[in-house]
């Protein structure tokens, strides 16, 4: 036996509940529950029933969560599915009339395909697919850790309160919905910083001091909560340099990263292995060590690139050339370097030899990793394999069945054992003690995706507030006036949901950078009107039904985290 494999996929949408459809908002959270949510708990479940020996660590954001177990969210998702369903029947019709026998047979693929997902969401699943990933940890085929509530980027937040208050909902949030506390948490971006003296790179609005102050570590976060683990990049553990994992994908990060790379200074490579696992620890003795987790490059590349790994092989689903108005697929890759117009038809009976060979080659390369870290050291090592879970049937519709290929063929090994990340620290007990730099999983390693000449803006409202919000959670935390802390939890809603890294990362990419520009507008304008409303009701006790009202607007549309405490932001529980 050579070691474990551990997979590793980190499921997560910002909130788009209620704040548009499309192009961008709830079909984005629509999609990948049929692209990629259903399929991956139907073949998790068929692997299951199959006997099959399959152990997943994935990762269900807080806000991703709350947003799954939405009622909104089953009904919008009921009609996107009728709806697709409706089209791919218009689609195959028109294909038939027209003579083109295969568009029209994989036009009767997507037809059956949804009302596939439809049928596994209804009555497999009872609309509830929380309850499904509950249910398949329960069984011990999942480990489910959770992340910052709603996806913050904790080395950049500028009061350690905030970074507090994203790790403690996200414990609490995991709580309610999986009914045990969470072992591991995925870092967003997998963003980590040290404890240090540090200083807030943009100044804040409204003429907040630039804070330069000792912080914690944020391993100390995770330690003060019960949190055993986390993911990190290959060259935050050993230096060298960083192989990004979105730059292939999005043109707007190669030109940004044509403006940083020139800036870059990779650390030199240390004698440290990813197929380890160390601890990072604070120093302090009181606090436990936190053990961590390093993404594998080999294997990682294979299944992260379009270009060549692969995703990119020409037999398997075009991702970006859709029909209109239908936006269904009906094109193959065919060539990464294809043009959409030089797209050849999707052959599905092409697509099973494709599976075969790559997941064959995936479980070779496990095992040749293991096997030569194995002989070099003479320790049973673990290849750790993060991914967003959106590349499995999203990015590449194959994705899925891949999977199953993959855990059917470890099934036979005698070399490598599929095991969970809790699995994997038991069964190889690390003791050795690292110390990280600060740095992510994005290109260069550092914070260019996130902080940038693009999205500087966003951070001065984020700073401003975060002052705002520890100011009044301060003086009210405590206070037993129920309209008072209900419009104090809603202006920490707003703050949560500015916090998400989704929207710099949009704005970097040019994905959707309008979206992402107007909903840190929308959240910040919130913020601020409902800061203004509780002060002047804290100081005058006056509150006007347009105030009420517009705090109970704001409630009822980004309805989630029901279990805030307000004390998270007024004070760090261990300073």
């Amino acid at each position: 036996m050579y070691g474990y494999f551990v997979l590793v996929l980190h499921t997560h949408l910002p909130y788009v509940i209620g704040h548009g459809r499309w192009p961008h908002g709830m079909d984005w959270l629509n999609e990948a529950a049929s692209e990629c949510y259903i399929p991956l708990l139907n073949i998790f479940n068929e692997l299951k029933n199959d006997g099959i020996n399959f152990k997943v660590t994935i990762n269900i954001s807080p806000v991703l969560a709350e947003q799954l177990t939405s009622k909104n969210f089953v009904d919008e998702l009921l009609q996107y599915l009728d709806m697709k369903i409706k089209y791919a029947e218009q689609d195959e019709i028109e294909f038939i009339k027209t003579g083109r026998k295969n568009l029209a047979s994989v036009a009767k693929f997507w037809r059956e395909y949804y009302q596939n997902i439809k049928e596994s969401f209804t009555d497999r699943y009872n609309q509830d697919l929380i309850s499904a990933f509950r249910a398949l940890q329960d069984s011990g085929h999942l480990e489910i850790i959770t992340c910052a509530a709603t996806h913050g980027y904790l080395p950049l937040l500028a009061l350690d309160t905030s970074v507090q208050a994203q790790v403690k909902l996200g414990v609490k949030v995991y709580e309610k919905h999986f009914g045990r506390k969470p072992r591991g948490i995925w870092l967003p971006e997998c963003a980590y910083r040290p404890g240090y003296r540090w200083k807030m790179p943009v100044k804040p609005e409204n003429n907040f001091p630039i804070l330069e102050y000792e912080r914690k570590g944020v391993e100390e976060f995770l330690s003060e909560n019960g949190i055993e683990f986390f993911i990190i990049d290959t060259a935050t553990l050993r230096g060298g340099k960083t192989i990004g994992v979105y730059l292939e994908r999005f043109e707007g990060l190669r030109k940004l990263w044509e403006q940083f790379e020139s800036q870059v200074k990779y650390r030199p490579e240390e004698e440290k292995s990813p197929y380890e696992i160390y601890l990072v620890s604070s120093g302090k003795p009181e606090k436990k060590p936190v053990a961590v987790l390093t993404r594998d490059p080999k294997t990682g590349l294979q299944v992260w690139s379009g270009e060549w790994g692969y995703p990119g092989d020409g037999w398997y689903l075009d991702f970006h050339k859709k029909k209109f108005p239908s936006g269904l697929r009906y094109w193959r890759v065919t060539s990464s370097k294809a043009d959409l117009a030089d797209k050849l038809e999707y052959e599905l009976d092409k697509v099973e030899a494709r599976l075969e060979e790559n997941s064959s080659h995936f479980v070779d390369l496990i095992t040749t990793t293991l096997k030569e870290h194995f002989e070099k050291t003479n320790k049973i090592g673990v290849l750790t394999a993060p991914y967003d879970t959106e590349l499995f049937g999203h990015w590449w519709f194959e994705g899925p069945r891949f999977l199953k290929k993959v855990f059917e063929k470890l099934n036979n090994s005698e070399f490598v054992k599929p095991a969970t990340a809790s699995e994997a620290i038991v069964k190889l007990n690390p003791s050795t003690v690292v110390s990280l730099p600060e740095g992510s999983w994005g290109e260069g390693g550092y914070h260019y995706i996130w902080l940038n000449k693009d999205t500087e803006w966003t951070w001065r409202h984020i700073y401003s507030n975060e002052f705002k919000m520890k100011e009044l959670a301060q003086k009210f935390y405590n206070s037993k006036d129920e309209r008072l802390i209900f419009m104090l939890k809603q202006l920490a809603r707003e703050l949560l949901l500015l916090q998400a890294s989704d929207w710099q990362f949009l704005i970097s990419t040019i994905s959707a950078r309008d979206y992402a520009e107007l909903r840190v507008a929308f959240h910040n304008e919130n913020f601020n009107r409902i800061a203004e409303i509780i002060e002047k009701y804290a100081n005058t006790g006056d509150l006007s039904l347009e105030d009420w009202n517009f705090v109970v607007e704001c409630a009822e549309r980004d309805n989630l985290f029901d279990d805030i405490d307000l004390k998270w932001w007024a004070e760090v529980e261990f300073p």
